[in-house]
C-alpha cells in the first residue's frame, strides 16, 4: 500500500479527506466543502495541494474550491456532465476515466442517482473508495436527480468491487442510518455489530468511516435489495430489485 490518507471533518457532518502520494509529494482532496478544514488538514500533515478530485457539484462538496484553487493552483478534476456546476474545472472526467495523483491510480466509476454526474474515485492498487454521496456507511445518498432504478444499478457498480476496498464516504450518517435498517432487517446480526462497533467509536470522539466494503455488503440495506429475505421485509416478494431498493429509499426519505 503506497496512498496516505488523512480524514477530516467540515461544515456540520461532511467528511474531507486528502489522499497523498509519499513518493511524489502529490496530495489530493476528495472534494472540497470548505476552504479551511482542508488547510488546517494541509498544516497538520505538512502535505502541499495538487489536486482536488470531485465527486459532484452539490455546494456542501465544491464550497472550498475556488479559494483553494487560487491560493495553491492546485489541479481540479470533476466530472464531464457537471464541469458548468462546479467552479475552477481543469479536467473534465467521465465513468472508466483514469486519474493521477502523482504515480497513485484512480478509476473513475459513475454512479447517476443522487446527481446525474457523480464520479466515485477508486485507487484499486490501495483498496481505496471515494463515493461521495452515491454509498453511505450503512446507506445510500438521496435519489436527488435521477431515477431509482438508475441508483440501484449505480450501487452494484460499487458492490462488485473487493470486499477489502475502504470506503470513504461524504457525510456522518452511521448510526441514523443503522437505525433506518433496524426497521428493515432487525433480526441481521452484522448489522447489530456494526451498531455496537458504531457507538462506541461515536462515544470515543471517532469518525464511522472508513468501512469495508465487505461490511458494507452484510449490513448496508441498500445493496441487498435483491435478497429474497428484503423483498418480503418491504412486502415485495418476488418483484425485481429495482423495485425493492424503490421502496427501501422511499422509506428512508420519511424516516
Amino acid at each position: 500500500m503506497t496512498a496516505q490518507t488523512h480524514l477530516f471533518r467540515c461544515r456540520q457532518d461532511n467528511f474531507g479527506v486528502l489522499v497523498h502520494d509519499p513518493a511524489t509529494g502529490a496530495t489530493a482532496a476528495i472534494d472540497a466543502p470548505e476552504a479551511g478544514p482542508v488547510e488546517a488538514a494541509l498544516k497538520e500533515t505538512g502535505w502541499k495541494l495538487t489536486d482536488i478530485l470531485v465527486t459532484h457539484h452539490h455546494g456542501d462538496h465544491t464550497g472550498g474550491i475556488a479559494e483553494l484553487k487560487e491560493r495553491h493552483k492546485c489541479k481540479v478534476t470533476a466530472p464531464r456532465s457537471e464541469t458548468a456546476k462546479i467552479p475552477a474545472v481543469d479536467v473534465q472526467i467521465g465513468d472508466n476515466d483514469t486519474v493521477k495523483v502523482g504515480n497513485l491510480s484512480a478509476r473513475c466509476i459513475e454512479t447517476p442517482g443522487h446527481t446525474l454526474g457523480q464520479i466515485n474515485y477508486f485507487f484499486a492498487a490501495d483498496k481505496l473508495l471515494f463515493a461521495g454521496d452515491t454509498l453511505f456507511s450503512v446507506g445510500c445518498g438521496r435519489v436527488i436527480e435521477g431515477k431509482p432504478e438508475v441508483m440501484w444499478e449505480s450501487l452494484l457498480k460499487l458492490r462488485a468491487l473487493p470486499d477489502d476496498t475502504k470506503l470513504y464516504c461524504g457525510h456522518e450518517y452511521t448510526a441514523a442510518n443503522i437505525k433506518f435498517a433496524k426497521t428493515i432487517e432487525p433480526d441481521n446480526s452484522a448489522l447489530a455489530d456494526r451498531e455496537k462497533e458504531v457507538l462506541a467509536q461515536l462515544a470515543a470522539g471517532q469518525p464511522t468511516i472508513p468501512s469495508l466494503l465487505g461490511d458494507e455488503k452484510r449490513n448496508n440495506v441498500f445493496l441487498r435489495a435483491d435478497m429474497p429475505a428484503i423483498a418480503a421485509a418491504v412486502g415485495l416478494v418476488g418483484k425485481p430489485a429495482a423495485e425493492v431498493f424503490t421502496e427501501i429509499r422511499a422509506r428512508k426519505n420519511k424516516f
